[in-house]
């Protein structure tokens, strides 16, 4: 029993950036965490972290022990619910990771109604944009589009976005629509950064932005209002070009199109919590439009 407590210690460190967070996480002592690491070590008769005057970092060895003790602790909780009966009701902490924007456009609701049904379930949403590494940060369910950074992981395909151009309906009335990529050296752009680099289907784009907005959504908004032509993944405009305000512009150069997933970790050896979660998000978005742009 004290080789498994310790055990739940040391998963504690999955995604906190020290001893201390982890301990606090794991409403333990930071000595008694430096204890349960001890032993391990002892135990294993290797190191599982590095210490050094600049803190703690996990060893090789330590990475592939802490993501063999989050799937094997995970499998026994499992057991233990489903044993005591409680394999209907999720619950505990569920750790995602989700694309920036998405809360804003996407996810909100999702996480909201998924709340509702599993009312047991605490969850922690991180909205960043980069490619996160669930085992070592410690996340239980990731949405990534794109390629899959680790082969290992389970994904569970949802649907498409792709990078668009588009403009207002009155911004292309009054100066015209244009017919090639090229063309758009002539076109207000509006954009997040200056100069403006676009990448085309056989023909990248280098241009000045008439118009610099620090995010997405201001872009959009001054895309509405008539101020140029913005170029942004297909998601976050999809309800303006349902309701018509946005146009859709030279698709015929597009970039293909990017795969949505949803990604987990252990498989079917997963928690009920993930797998609900997982179940959840893939039921709600294949349904959502803004994944079906062809």
């Amino acid at each position: 029993m004290q080789r498994y407590r310790d055990m739940q210690l040391f998963a504690a460190l999955a995604g906190q950036p020290s001893l201390a967070a982890a301990a606090r996480a794991a409403h333990v002592s930071g000595p008694t965490l430096v204890r349960a690491l001890g032993r391990l070590e002892a135990h294993l008769r290797v190191p599982l972290l590095l210490r050094s005057t600049l803190g703690v970092s996990l060893t090789d060895a330590g990475h592939a022990y802490l993501a063999d003790c989050v799937r094997l602790l995970a499998a026994v909780e499992a057991a233990e619910a489903s044993a005591k009966g409680l394999h209907v009701q999720a619950e505990g902490n569920l750790r995602v990771f989700l694309p920036l924007l998405f809360s804003r456009y996407v996810m909100a609701p999702v996480l909201a109604s998924y709340m509702e049904r599993y009312p047991c379930v605490r969850l922690e949403a991180h909205y960043h944009d980069y490619l996160v590494n669930l085992h070592e940060e410690g996340v239980d369910v990731a949405i990534l589009m794109g390629k899959l950074p680790d082969s290992s992981l389970i994904a569970r395909p949802v649907g498409q976005v792709r990078p668009i151009l588009c403009a207002s309906p009155e911004y292309l009335a009054a100066h015209g629509e244009p017919e090639h990529p090229a063309d758009l050296k002539q076109h207000q752009l509006i954009a997040n950064a200056d100069p403006v680099y676009w990448e085309f289907q056989d023909y990248l784009l280098k241009a000045r932005a008439r118009l610099v907005c620090s995010t997405v959504q201001g872009a959009i908004n001054a895309a509405v209002g008539g101020a140029g032509l913005i170029r942004c993944l297909s998601y976050p405009v999809h309800d303006y070009l349902l309701k018509g305000q946005l146009c859709r512009v030279l698709p015929a150069y597009e970039r293909p199109a990017l795969p949505v997933q949803v990604v987990y970790r252990e498989g079917r050896h997963a928690s009920l919590r993930v797998r609900s979660f997982v179940d959840h998000c893939v039921a709600a978005l294949r349904e959502h439009p803004a994944f079906q742009l062809a």
